[in-house]
């Protein structure tokens, strides 16, 4: 490691090596020489005159990249793909004069972006859907577990952990929705020219415009694509660029609720991140047990979201056939953005598959609030028992706030059951009251809603996609 110039934390400490490559050099330029053989190839089949012992000779060099030639042209003549056009030549001479014919630079460089876009896409899937296998079992095992829920952070009605869950999931969901969406429809941006006009393919096929209609279908299947674009400038729409990018942010996003109710859970005590046998929490306080993975999820998925623009307003500013502000940026903005996601859900995965449940704190808390939220029961029961209920809602409204001022104004234990029961108007004794302190009496369909959730909405998914599943992510930092 070279300590003296900047090396990107994305590639240093978050994605893996697998997206790493993925967006390398190596791939990027390996897809280059893929693409020249494929339009040599159909142009070949298309009756131009270029030979098998010439499509042969660009097969035997396709990943034997001589990258040193390749540098030592562009320093001369300061253009990336002629540089590489010259480098293969020099490794494939019978073939070089076909190299390249009647392409342009966006020939490989935009039909490299969306294959290494989808060939990312389908790792962020992948990993997108053991992330979804991990909290299907966490919400399974926890389905009924009650625990106290909050709307605006305020006591509310009981769920259950494995309820809350599902709604982490379902935001996952979504995301897959929209990824598979953006997946299938994925298309190559062929060999249409400098202005998306094919008027280079025209003069090579002499006129023949049933041989340049052939063109791109050829081309796409070679490289396993349905389709191209059926019209571009010189480049295919930055617009995809958006698309993609959008949905980078849209699971940034759920990521991002997702770590943040982890740490509030972690704030009290109720679930755990994973947290290593010799893990430091803090330089300073040697107890604490701080949720550093969710802190870095929160963190990376702030990043993405952002990221985002960057697409989307270079598409909307991209001048007639093409400008090229967009290369300098999207170099940046869409590996980086995968990149991130791309530890983002490994972290997602690792969390997922460690989190630690309390439930005697679960317990604890909710039991301290669940007397309130009892109190329509116990009006019933009361009623039952020969009351007023209007006389009673009143009663119990006022001995609900003189509970709650001995909780919040002397610190002292909830103690509104001990008051109904010594208030003769309920007649009803503290021993029949407490039997209504039951949590799951109070979660409602709660644990139902998870197993439907989880057999209507989530195992279709994961069996139409099982070879895909079983991974564990590695966390080093």
């Amino acid at each position: 490691m070279n300590t003296e110039i900047y090396q990107s934390p994305l590639s240093e400490r978050y994605a893996s090596k697998e997206m790493q490559y993925i967006f390398s050099p190596a791939m990027k330029f390996k897809t280059w020489r893929k693409l020249w053989i494929a339009l040599a190839e159909t142009e070949k089949e298309l009756g131009l005159p270029i030979t098998q012992e010439q499509i042969d000779e660009l097969k035997a060099h396709a990943e034997d990249i001589n990258f040193e030639v390749a540098k030592e042209r562009e320093r001369q003549v300061r253009h990336d793909v002629m540089s590489h056009v010259y480098a293969y030549g020099v490794q494939c001479p019978k073939a070089k004069g076909i190299i390249h014919l009647g392409a342009t630079s966006c020939y490989v460089g935009d039909n490299t972006d969306i294959i290494v876009m989808t060939e990312a896409l389908r790792l962020v899937k992948k990993k997108l859907l053991n992330v979804l296998e991990k909290l299907g079992k966490f919400a399974r095992e926890h389905k009924s577990l009650p625990t106290l829920a909050f709307t605006h952070f305020q006591p509310a009605q009981p769920t259950t952990v494995g309820k809350r869950a599902t709604l982490w999931m379902q935001e996952f969901l979504l995301d897959l929705e929209d990824l598979e969406h953006v997946l299938g429809g994925m298309k190559l941006l062929g060999s249409k020219g400098t202005t998306g006009t094919q008027a280079s393919f025209l003069e090579l096929f002499e006129g023949r415009q049933e041989m340049v209609d052939k063109v791109d279908p050829m081309i796409a299947e070679k490289m396993g694509f349905s389709a191209c674009y059926p019209v571009s400038g010189q480049t295919y729409s930055r617009k995809v660029d958006a698309r993609v990018a959008n949905v980078l942010a849209g699971i940034a996003a759920s990521a991002h609720k997702f770590s943040n109710d982890i740490r509030l859970l972690q704030h009290l005590k109720e679930v755990e991140e994973p947290f290593e046998k010799d893990q430091i929490g803090s330089s300073a306080m040697a107890y604490k047990r701080n949720p550093m993975r969710s802190e870095r999820i929160a963190a990376l998925s702030r990043y993405v979201m952002i990221d985002a623009l960057n697409p989307a307003i270079t598409s909307a500013v991209q001048w007639f056939e093409r400008t090229l502000d967009d290369s300098g940026n999207k170099r940046l903005s869409i590996p980086e953005a995968f990149l991130a996601v791309d530890g983002i859900l490994d972290l997602c995965l690792n969390v997922a598959d460690g989190l630690v449940v309390y439930p005697k704190v679960i317990e604890k808390r909710l039991m301290s609030e669940l007397p309130f939220m009892a109190t329509e029961n116990i009006l019933m029961d009361a009623v039952k028992a020969g009351g007023d209920r209007q006389e009673l809602h009143e009663r119990i409204r006022e001995l609900s706030m003189e509970a709650a001022r001995h909780v919040k104004a002397e610190g002292r234990e909830n103690n509104l059951l001990e008051l109904i029961a010594a208030d003769d108007a309920f007649n009803l004794t503290l021993e029949e009251l407490q039997k209504t302190m039951e949590p799951a009496r109070y979660v409602g369909c709660a644990p139902r809603q998870v197993e439907a959730f989880l057999a209507q909405a989530v195992e279709p998914v994961l069996e139409k996609n099982r070879e895909f599943l079983g991974m564990t992510a590695d966390i080093h930092v």
